[in-house]
């Protein structure tokens, strides 16, 4: 039996992407600080790669206490042999109460790896974290049969307890160039001819595809479009804003637009200033992919579809009726402001 007396502390494996802490690593330091103050505990980072210990000063900026670092040229690329066994080797050795993880293609991997060597258990793509204040257990939640519910994954009997959390999810805390840590260098004695998977070469992708994770605005369309060819009023209003398209997942599967346009538990999580849900009804596997967003508004003919539930702004409506006139008069608007932009210019080169 485990003493769970001996485990102590939150982790975040720190993923390392284009020689910076990735995005995803940097949410989780900012919610991985809630849990930490709310068990009285240190939040610690592990990180793993060549060249990287000046990458610690970022982590502690964002919310760590300590940064457990190993650094060799071993290192140098992800694989996963080697970055789970020096992961192992810091668990075993200091004994983690949560770790959690980036579900990136990284993070996924590595998790795997660790919780059947440990053993323990592990939630994936978790979209909500908390922690029991006096017994430690971790709160892991995430959709569950199609979306229909959300459903809280505990791990009584192991630890560390882990769960992979998906970008865009967490927040991550405003940085602070004040704090300060502990760097705890770790060292583990890996052969390269051990190593039973070589990096021969890294191929940059270069098909050119739509990052909505990345937009400001973004307007996303569901079924209630009708067809491929109603769903166009979509992509009409997207160019108008300036923004890019998102849709649900029963449109992606209808084969209305590719899949990197999903958002949602099995699509993309986005949190833009902005964004229009037009003919989604609000399944809980759309929800959690945007609920993030600092505006929602909502236009759906159905005065009890759920998306109301999680809007700001919500218009009951036929779409098809509301789009044409938005775009109508966002072009308005947007012609003003240009006007208004080009007579400023011209005033001051007078």
């Amino acid at each position: 039996m485990m003493n769970f007396d001996d485990y102590r502390g939150i982790w975040v494996y720190l993923e390392v992407k284009d020689g910076n802490i990735a995005p995803v690593s940097l949410e989780l330091l900012g919610a991985g600080r809630q849990l930490a103050d709310k068990r009285k505990t240190e939040l610690a980072g592990v990180l793993i790669g060549s060249g990287v210990k000046p990458r610690a000063s970022t982590a502690f900026t964002y919310g760590a206490d300590i940064v457990y670092v190993y650094d060799d040229l071993i290192f140098e690329y992800y694989r996963t042999e080697p970055y789970m066994r020096a992961l192992l080797d810091c668990c075993e050795k200091y004994k983690p109460e949560v770790l959690l993880y980036g579900a990136t293609p990284t993070g996924k991997d590595l998790a795997s790896a660790i919780a059947t060597d440990l053993p323990t258990g592990l939630t994936a793509d978790t979209t909500m974290l908390d922690i029991e204040e006096d017994t430690g257990l971790l709160l892991a939640s995430r959709p569950a049969f199609g979306g229909n519910i959300m459903a809280t994954i505990l791990c009584k009997k192991y630890r560390p307890q882990m769960a992979t959390v998906r970008p865009k999810v967490m927040k991550a805390l405003p940085p602070d160039p004040s704090r300060t840590g502990k760097i705890v260098e770790e060292h583990i004695k890996l052969r390269e001819e051990e190593m039973r998977t070589k990096v021969l070469e890294i191929v940059r992708e270069t098909t050119k595809k739509a990052r909505i994770d990345e937009a400001d605005i973004i307007v996303a369309g569901g079924k209630g479009m009708g067809s491929k060819e109603g769903f166009q009023l979509i992509h009409q209003l997207a160019e108008v804003l300036g923004g890019a398209v998102g849709a649900s997942r029963d449109v992606v599967e209808a084969g209305w637009i590719d899949h990197h346009h999903q958002v949602g538990q099995t699509g993309v999580t986005v949190t833009p200033k902005i964004y229009f849900a037009i003919g989604i009804s609000g399944a809980i596997q759309h929800v959690v992919g945007m609920q993030n967003s600092e505006l929602i508004i909502a236009i759906n003919k159905d005065a009890n579809a759920p998306i109301f539930q999680s809007c700001h702004y919500g218009i009951v409506g036929d779409a098809f009726e509301i789009v044409p006139l938005l775009i109508e008069r966002f072009k308005e608007e947007i012609s003003k402001i240009k006007a208004a932009a080009g007579a400023k210019e011209g005033i001051a080169n007078a």
